[in-house]
């Protein structure tokens, strides 16, 4: 039987987390000396997922977007947390992780969808008809807003939505947008995703006939992007923020509960109605 702390014919190489009997190394860094109490945790979980220090104003804007998405109320991701910890108080992590589990296309998921939907754009900037911008020009408004008319068209005419246009709450204007905005202008953060982003906001009401507001899941998810992060992980990092706002919910649900009341809502006012078979085919 081989010994499994001896030599091994193969190796699993990484530059994350490592230890030995005496250290623990993290990312090439001694973590008990380096990293604990020297490193914030935003800027190690963006460490951890580029493999390179961020600088000051990139960890300002990454913060900024984990802020903005920390949480947002009583949304169906809370309360799935909050009911699935009073039917199982003894695993919060079931709690969490039911919470997580409804970040999709309606909730958190518009951050990926948004980051993508700007990132394929760009990808394929010199296609888009009709611009013969020269290449100096890439960061005027002009150029931005005429590659934004274009893709809002190309939406329109597909039948399909702009990711991160439009919010159920926020219709007047998602406060977090102008801000996200000014945070990446004043770190030198501002990229092509968010200038594509804040075109698309200046040009949609003359192909859609109406204004609507640029919401906050989709200027992180361009705020994301322009620092480079994976499109693989956008989403990711919209859970990791969302993460904390749930610990958040359950800490107030262990203080001032109202799962019970929750679920009594719903249960004393069913209403038997006659089942409504779905078609049976031949």
């Amino acid at each position: 039987m081989s010994d499994p702390t001896g030599d091994r014919a193969g190796s699993y190489p990484t530059a994350l987390g490592a230890s030995s009997r005496e250290t623990i190394t993290l990312l090439g860094q001694d973590l008990a000396r380096d990293v604990m109490g020297n490193v914030g945790f935003g800027e190690l979980a963006f460490w951890l997922a580029t493999q390179r220090r961020p600088e000051p104003g990139e960890v300002r804007v990454f913060e900024a977007v984990l802020a903005a998405l920390a949480d947002h109320g009583f949304t169906p991701t809370a309360i799935v947390t909050r009911l699935t910890y009073l039917s199982a108080p003894d695993s919060v992590q079931g709690a969490l992780a039911a919470g997580l589990l409804g970040g999709g296309s309606r909730f958190l998921g518009v951050t990926e969808d948004c980051g993508r939907f700007l990132h394929d754009v760009i990808e394929g900037i010199e296609g888009i008809d009709g611009l013969d911008a020269p290449a100096e020009s890439l960061d005027g408004a002009a150029f931005w807003d005429g590659v934004a008319l274009d893709v809002v068209r190309r939406q329109r005419e597909a039948g399909a939505f702009v990711p991160g246009l439009g919010h159920h709450v926020h219709k007047d204007g998602d406060p977090r947008t102008p801000r996200l905005f000014e945070i990446a202008r004043e770190e030198g953060q501002f990229g092509p995703h968010l200038a594509l982003f804040e075109a698309i906001g200046r040009v949609h009401p003359e192909v859609l006939g109406k204004r609507l507001p640029l919401n906050g899941a989709g200027v992180c998810g361009a705020a994301l992007a322009d620092l480079s992060l994976p499109m693989e992980l956008l989403r990711g990092f919209a859970l990791l923020a969302r993460t904390a706002g749930l610990i958040g919910q359950l800490a107030e649900e262990i203080r001032h509960p109202v799962a019970n009341e929750v679920f009594l809502s719903v249960d004393l006012h069913n209403r038997p109605v006659a089942p409504d078979p779905l078609p049976h085919h031949t």
